[in-house]
């Protein structure tokens, strides 16, 4: 495989798939600073309370906490910061148009590196209701078992 093409996941948000029902995701850059991508290098970031907002013709993610890089001394910035997004002008335009209807957010679903490049992956999502979470956890407990019982008719 290409040196650009691996990707290794920093901070993936677990929460988000539970929470959310996932109907896009999308590809986007990050506008950091030096120590916060040192910071990201070694997983030091947290996307669980994270949104994106669209401000105008930019999007912003904001409540993402990336730790202070610990050599960073007066480099450092806020860790709760809003980051800009980088985003193509025709996919902004596209998710202002889902994001009015209603019950869409966007969620931060990982951060990852694609070859030296920090990515994020955004998730266009509309929130889950306690019954979807119950029958999620039953799909989920009902696939756990049927693999249980398969693991255990193998070993037979």
């Amino acid at each position: 495989m290409p040196e650009k093409e691996r990707e290794k996941t920093l901070v993936y948000n677990r929460r988000a798939r539970h929470e959310y029902f996932i109907e896009e995701t999308y590809e986007t850059g990050l506008e950091l600073c030096g120590t916060e991508v040192k910071s990201l290098r070694m997983g030091k970031a947290n996307l669980g309370d994270a949104y994106a907002e669209i401000k105008g013709a930019e999007v912003w993610v904001q409540s993402m906490h990336i730790s202070p890089y610990e050599k960073g001394n007066v480099f450092n910035r806020d860790p709760l910061r809003s980051r800009k997004l980088l985003m193509h002008k025709r996919e902004i335009t596209k998710l202002i148009g889902l994001t009015q209807q209603k019950g869409y957010t966007l969620i931060p679903l990982r951060l990852y590196l694609k070859g030296s490049l920090v990515k994020l992956e955004l998730g266009l999502a509309r929130g889950k209701k306690l019954y979807d979470k119950r029958a999620s956890a039953a799909e989920r407990d009902a696939r756990r078992d049927a693999a249980r019982a398969m693991r255990e008719d193998q070993r037979r």
